[in-house]
């Protein structure tokens, strides 16, 4: 996927600015859930709906690991926002699947169309794919901008301390610091 150019480096620069306005320390751990605050997004479980029958959290809470299991969803009513996690996901998982979503808020994404099937399954008609990297490499840079990958390996962190403090999983620390170039400098 390409990018539009500077779209890389603006997202680095939010993610300072970001942590700035929250008072964080540039190389410090975000919380999503201060970010989504911060934006003025309703964070949500499913368990939190109202009147949620036990057998529909069943399925929603299902977590086989196979493609079709959901991670979050953005509901958009007027200009209210809502995010629902699926909570059966690890806490890494969920500040992941957060902030991916509040990428798509910040990059004013479109809310893609769903349809309801009889049995009551939420099929998502279509995605934008550039929109999906977008919000994959800006939420990657919120999560761990190059500035605090640069920090972790000058302290000599090792990569599960590094993941655990920074509330991510070991996979997408790798990631980041793979595709940030930062493991080049450092080699």
């Amino acid at each position: 996927m390409v990018f539009e150019r500077g779209f890389k480096t603006w997202c680095e620069k939010y993610a300072t600015e970001k942590r700035k306005t929250l008072g964080l320390d540039p190389t410090g751990p975000l919380n999503s859930m201060a970010l989504a605050a911060d934006l003025k997004v309703i964070v949500r479980k499913p368990a939190d709906i109202p009147n949620i029958k036990q057998e529909t959290l069943d399925v929603l809470l299902r977590n086989d690991g196979t493609p079709s299991c959901w991670s979050a969803v953005t509901l958009v009513c007027g200009s209210r926002m809502v995010v629902i996690l699926n909570s059966s996901h690890s806490p890494a998982r969920q500040a992941s699947d957060l902030t991916h979503e509040l990428a798509h808020i910040i990059r004013g994404h479109k809310a893609q169309e769903v349809d309801i099937t009889a049995d009551g399954l939420m099929l998502l008609k279509s995605y934008d794919k550039l929109q999906e990297e977008e919000a994959d490499w800006l939420s990657g840079c919120l999560l761990l901008p190059r500035e605090a990958l640069v920090a972790i390996k000058r302290k000599g962190l090792d990569t599960a301390t590094s993941a655990n403090l920074y509330g991510v999983s070991v996979q997408m620390l790798n990631y980041r610091m793979a595709t940030s170039g930062v493991n080049r400098q450092f080699a």
